[in-house]
């Protein structure tokens, strides 16, 4: 047998396929999917197995493949096959896409050993103990003394791949005698012995319960390790390690029942819409546009009964790791152990377990983030898409795949329909829908009857601020105090960080800036330190100017952190909860705010964006926008879709139940067709100016797009072959397609990189993708000369 395995090793001449002969003692075990242990050139390399045959067209003598390295092979073959389109389409090498759809403690360690290769040198004191790890080695003598046994073929060099997955065991304890000895013991046990008594005591009244593990025992009977190593001794009972599931919703009660809701009209039509698109197996994409409030995930959970009764599975995706908790909440609610969750805030080991229970069919729905669409579940019956119009869906890092993209592709290879759902669409999904390549469902009206909250405009070129710092005016203070008084609930956003924006020397003009990157140092007091928010520098905060020593120096600008110190000054009595990264850095911490919220443990939830959407508090009856236009002016073409996405989902999160609610935006700039629109939370009208806009400036949704990227550490560098690759694509492609650039990026230094940038933008181009691969295979070539270049399709970003 002859397998076909993609290396694990990312280059241009290495992106292809290896093949190596299966052994006979391990052809039974072997898969597509697997993951394997392959000889190298002269070392060993970890690699997939992406096809089986028992013929082969290579002449040489064909090397063995040495070690199946799991049990079960971690890739399904519909995952290896969509690795192959992908590849063609996102510019990635196919290694990088396999790794990227398994949790990351199943990418190889490697090990490079040193070991003795003579008899003369298998004596040497140098070799006795622990094989020597050569990535260990950094003192110049032993170096030397290695490269002489080197030299002398008296030592070899092995290279040894390591699997990081493991697996969590717990001592169980089973029963090693007959039930009616244990009573017999009892009776000779003297009276001071309680814990042994009490150990017995419970096999005899609850022998049914065995085996239990070491936890329970230890729990439930205040038993203590050293009882039960002597019980073990005593052979009353068997000590056996066996494999447990780390449990991330351990946290989430499994007696939340939920009432059954009634669904509306609305909603009732768009979920028979989709019924009949699981009944049928048809690969539909849905566009459910609803309102903010309209229902949209009960719509989602109810579908998701129907594939489930249909002896199918579920996919579920959300943009934020916030917005888990609540949305596991529910669904785990409704379909109870059938849940597994994926997303950045598991702990490795968590998302090993909850990878391998989706991969051994233990579970029926998977909720997560973008990663999580490549959850290996087979048979699926219904893929979800909430908030579809995030940016947070597309990968920014190699591999640049988007997770809608991917989830359309599993779709059809499933027959399943495909539900996006949002209350302001990407332009893009609601062009797809004008045109019928998605099938629009809309949610006109709250799925309470109740009327969107009230949203008025501060415009604060005109405004009296409270307090000394130009952050909160008058009226948006005036209107938490009265919620406050009410013993309602407020939620804040600033979407901005820190505690001040830069540092300014006032005598000097000196701005303090990263050493690494093109942007100003953020002041964090909680850190008490200036940080970059793009490398992650820090240093203390000066209290002289750098430049000139002079003690003249302003903290200006401002962040989550100073809004928090303002408000404790303006209101003492209220008690405020944080949510920004750096509050949320810890496990679990997203939970915990957002229970404590929820729980009515503080009155007042001020973050960043991460609370903007999909948050149900129905206690919330005012929310406060501090400044609305902190992404307005990005030289992003779709910044004004952004802020309108991002105004209208905050504005969603107030009078969400019985008690109507207000919305309050702070803005220099009221008259922008996205605030003003924001403001009647008119998707509609917005749609239509914004699709003019992009009409004009021959933007996406009208043309396609494609990201070039090339970094240098020197400035020309990147600039030379930024003009080298427009010139090749110049003379190839056709007039008709537009090359913007080469051009810095706005950001033109970060990480001690400049950028410079080239962006294609074209309608049918069919030698493209032919030509941006060739441009892929040469930047392994350029990494010699310390260049990168890194192609982005449909960026999200052009910055």
């Amino acid at each position: 047998m002859i397998a076909q395995v993609i290396v694990d090793v990312a280059a241009r001449q290495t992106d292809r396929v290896f093949e190596y002969h299966v052994p006979s003692d391990i052809e039974k075990e072997i898969q597509v999917g697997s993951r394997v242990v392959v000889p190298f050139g002269p070392r060993k390399v970890q690699g997939f197995v992406i096809g089986l045959s028992e013929t082969s067209n290579f002449k040489g003598k064909m090397k063995d493949l040495l070690v199946v390295v799991d049990e079960m092979p971690p890739l399904t073959p519909e995952l290896v096959k969509l690795s192959a389109d992908l590849a063609q389409n996102i510019y990635s090498y196919r290694i990088k896409i396999l790794q990227a759809m398994l949790p990351w403690v199943m990418r190889a360690g490697y090990r490079k050993l040193l070991l003795p290769a003579s008899p003369k040198a298998k004596e040497m004191p140098f070799f006795q103990g622990d094989p020597i790890d050569l990535n260990k080695i950094i003192d110049s003598t032993q170096i030397k003394k290695i490269r002489s046994l080197l030299k002398n073929d008296d030592a070899k060099i092995e290279y040894v791949v390591d699997n990081k997955a493991k697996k969590k065991k717990e001592n169980q304890y089973a029963l090693a005698l007959a039930p009616e000895e244990y009573t017999k013991i009892y009776n000779t046990l003297r009276q001071n012995a309680v814990k042994q008594k009490q150990l017995l005591m419970d096999i005899i009244e609850h022998t049914d319960a065995y085996p239990k593990t070491q936890k329970e025992l230890e729990a439930g009977l205040g038993l203590t390790a050293a009882v039960l190593n002597s019980a073990v001794k005593k052979s009353w009972l068997k000590k056996k390690a066996v494999e447990v599931y780390r449990d991330p919703l351990a946290g989430f009660k499994d007696d939340e029942k939920p009432a059954p809701i009634k669904l509306n009209d609305e909603q009732q039509h768009a979920l028979d819409e989709i019924a009949k698109a699981i009944d049928e197996k048809k690969a539909e994409t849905f566009l459910l546009e609803g309102i903010t409030g309209s229902g949209k995930t009960e719509v989602y959970l109810h579908a998701i009964s129907k594939a489930l009764a249909q002896g199918r599975t579920a996919l579920m995706l959300v943009p934020e790791i916030s917005l888990t908790p609540q949305m596991v909440r529910q669904v785990k609610a409704r379909f109870g152990q059938e849940v597994a969750v994926l997303h950045s805030a598991l702990s490795e080991g968590e998302k090993y377990d909850e990878w391998r229970r989706i991969r051994r069919g233990e579970t029926k729905v998977v909720v997560g983030a973008r990663s999580a669409v490549f959850a290996p579940l087979k048979n699926i019956g219904l893929i979800v898409i909430d908030e579809e119009h995030e940016s947070s869906y597309k990968q920014e890092s190699d591999p640049r795949y988007n997770a809608r993209d991917v989830a359309i592709w599993r779709s059809k290879y499933h027959h399943c329909p495909l539900v996006l759902g949002s209350a302001t669409p990407s332009l893009g999904s609601r062009a797809r829908a004008q045109k019928n390549v998605y099938h629009l469902l809309r949610l006109t009206k709250r799925a309470n009857n109740k009327k969107l909250p009230k949203v008025r405009l501060i415009d604060l070129k005109h405004v009296q601020f409270a307090g000394g710092q130009f952050d909160l005016s008058l009226e948006l203070v005036d209107a938490i105090k009265k919620r406050l008084e009410k013993k309602e609930q407020v939620i804040l956003m600033l979407n901005r960080r820190g505690f001040a924006n830069f540092m300014l020397c006032r005598e000097c003009g000196f701005v303090l800036k990263c050493p690494n990157c093109d942007v100003s140092l953020n002041l964090h007091k909680d850190t008490n330190s200036m940080q970059c928010h793009y490398c992650g520098h820090t240093e203390p905060i000066p209290t002289r100017c750098p430049n000139c020593q002079s003690s003249q120096i302003r903290f200006l600008g401002t962040g989550t952190q100073k809004v928090q110190e303002e408000l404790e000054e303006l209101l003492p009595g209220a008690r405020i909860l944080r949510m920004d990264v750096d509050t949320t850095r810890r496990k679990g911490s997203y939970k915990k705010i957002l229970d404590a919220f929820g729980n009515h443990e503080a009155d007042i939830l001020l973050g960043t964006q991460m609370i903007a959407k999909g948050l149900d508090f129905p206690n919330v009856t005012l929310v406060g926008v501090i400044n609305a236009d902190t992404g307005l002016w990005f030289s992003d073409y779709n910044a004004s879709e952004k802020t309108f996405e991002l105004l209208t989902q905050v504005a969603g999160r107030a009078g969400r139940a019985d008690k109507e609610g207000e919305v309050l935006i702070q803005t220099y700039n009221p008259e922008h067709y996205a605030i003003q629109l924001a403001k009647t939370q008119d998707y509609e009208r917005f749609y239509g100016y914004e699709m003019n806009v992009r009409h004009a400036g021959n933007y996406p949704p009208y043309f396609f797009t494609v990201l070039i990227s090339i970094a240098a550490k020197k400035e020309q560098n990147a600039a030379r072959e930024a003009f080298k690759i427009k010139r090749y694509l110049t003379k190839e492609l056709h007039a008709e397609t537009i090359i913007l650039g080469p051009t810095p990026s706005a950001i033109s230094r970060v990480k001690n990189q400049y950028y410079y940038q080239i962006l294609v933008k074209y309608k049918k181009e069919p030698n493209l993708n032919k030509l941006l691969h060739h441009v892929q295979d040469s930047a392994q070539e350029a990494k010699k000369y310390g260049l990168s270049i890194f192609i982005d399709n449909e960026p999200e970003r052009i910055m």
